[in-house]
């Protein structure tokens, strides 16, 4: 049978036969391999990859990403108690229709002949999140959360001319990752023990280990792990009087219930604003904030843009950069920190968020999802076998033990996995301390037949 003629493919460019030779004539190359003669042939694939044949049409194309895209199990279809750091909150549908918006959506890094609109709504986007953390500087959304948190000890260190910091056992430890890589190799993060019981920081050990070489002191409020940090005041407070700055990572949708940071001595707040109007997006998305007060030390030393209002010559209010000499921006080699990529259409979305809910609303969410969490901790801990881990309060996460039912944490996660429920988080290679242990997630989309019908499940996996 002769061979087919070479297949030009819709959707790969150039990749017309005569095409190809004319690329190929152009820069004096016989034929593709000749590109890669720099490629040792041991390390050169010769065999012929099992690839399916082509697609050839977009109804073809459609039918087979969307049957595999089905396989897929969602939290649309199933229950998920899963947190962690990407949270199941409810999305409003004005969120999405605002950052979808071209001038938005499109919007990378322009100048103002083209931004004035996406200036200003940046502006009040930080102006809002200033207000929920009540500090008076917040930077445009860095990547997510744990560059947020890195950058905050960076900034620590520079301010304070120190390079150590001291951080909780207990954090998530995909930010403890991305903090060690992002500040090594001239700031030291060392780890500070906590209480068994309750969870919070080891005051102990934090009054030995802060010295004059601590810059900051890095506590999550509430923790990777659920509790609330009770006495972040005197964390802080050693921290000051080692001469450091406390840094303090926050879930901004707590705010509602909890103290903000500043009021417990945070000198620098930082997060991650996926609650804010954001949805999961398999592990997407996410943007980090951070927030200082409007102090010289501190405004210097941000690596990421700020947007500020202010009057140009013919009178008027505009909004633009502040201090826009910092950045990588404008002299890339005298930055305080390279800044790439911002999340700066998750900053927006968390505008609209947060205009739409005003504080009575985040006041109503924090309270909703705090009474919701408090009644599926009371109706789990009933279950015979299973305990709760601290005993210190929680907000939206907890630790729920399943040592007493001499079950493993993957086989209860099986058996709710058959009744269309995604268990929590599996701890016990993270925190083998903690045994059987896993992190459960409740916001304000669990009803309370959702949390009776875990509990039912539960019961059912550790019989």
């Amino acid at each position: 049978m002769a061979d087919r003629e070479p297949f030009v493919h819709p959707y790969i460019p150039n990749s017309v036969p005569e095409v190809k030779r004319r690329m190929l004539d152009e820069i004096g190359a016989e034929d593709i391999e000749d590109l890669f003669e720099q490629i040792p042939e041991r390390l050169r694939f010769k065999g012929k990859m099992g690839i399916p044949g082509p697609l050839r049409s977009e109804c073809e194309l459609k039918r087979h990403v969307e049957s595999i895209l089905l396989k897929n199990k969602t939290c649309r279809a199933y229950l998920s108690f899963l947190g962690a750091g990407c949270w199941q909150h409810y999305v409003p549908a004005v969120c999405d229709e605002i950052n979808r918006r071209a001038e938005f959506l499109t919007a990378y890094g322009g100048e103002p002949y083209e931004d004035h609109g996406r200036f200003q709504a940046l502006f009040e986007y930080e102006s809002m999140m200033a207000e929920l953390v009540d500090m008076d500087v917040v930077n445009v959304p860095t990547y997510d959360g744990a560059q947020a948190a890195a950058t905050s000890i960076r900034m620590a260190s520079r301010i304070t001319g120190r390079k150590e910091a001291l951080l909780p056992r207990t954090m998530s430890p995909e930010r403890l990752a991305v903090i060690k890589n992002y500040c090594r190799p001239d700031i030291a993060i060392r780890l500070l023990d906590y209480d068994p019981a309750t969870g919070e920081l080891d005051l102990g050990d934090l009054r030995r280990k802060a010295s004059g070489e601590t810059a900051a002191v890095f506590f999550e409020n509430p923790s990777y792990l659920g509790f609330v940090e009770t006495r972040g005041d005197e964390i802080s407070r050693v921290a000051h009087d080692s001469g450091a700055l406390s840094v303090v990572y926050v879930d901004p949708i707590s705010l509602g219930v909890l103290a903000p940071p500043p009021e417990y001595g945070a000198d620098i707040v930082c997060g991650d604003i996926q609650p804010l109007g954001m949805h999961m997006n398999y592990g997407g998305g996410h943007g980090g904030f951070i927030a200082t007060r409007d102090e010289v030390r501190f405004v210097k030393e941000y690596p990421s843009r700020l947007f500020g209002i202010a009057t140009n010559a013919e009178g008027e209010w505009v909004f633009g950069d502040v201090a826009y000499e910092r950045t990588s921006f404008a002299v890339r080699e005298k930055g305080k920190e390279f800044v790439g990529t911002h999340a700066a259409l998750w900053g927006i979305t968390a505008g609209v968020y947060l205009a739409l809910l005003g504080p009575r609303g985040i006041a109503e969410l924090g309270r909703t999802i705090m009474q919701r969490t408090q009644y599926a901790m009371k109706r789990i801990a009933a279950i015979r076998g299973v305990k709760l881990q601290f005993a210190a309060p929680s907000f939206k996460e907890f630790v729920v033990n399943f040592d007493g039912t001499g079950r493993t944490v993957e086989q209860v996660n099986r058996s709710l996995f058959e009744r269309k429920i995604f268990g929590g988080r599996d701890l016990s290679r993270d925190f083998p301390e903690l045994g059987q242990s896993a992190l459960y997630c409740v916001t304000e989309v669990h009803t309370k037949a959702d949390i009776d019908a875990l509990v039912s499940a539960l019961n059912a996996a550790v019989q």
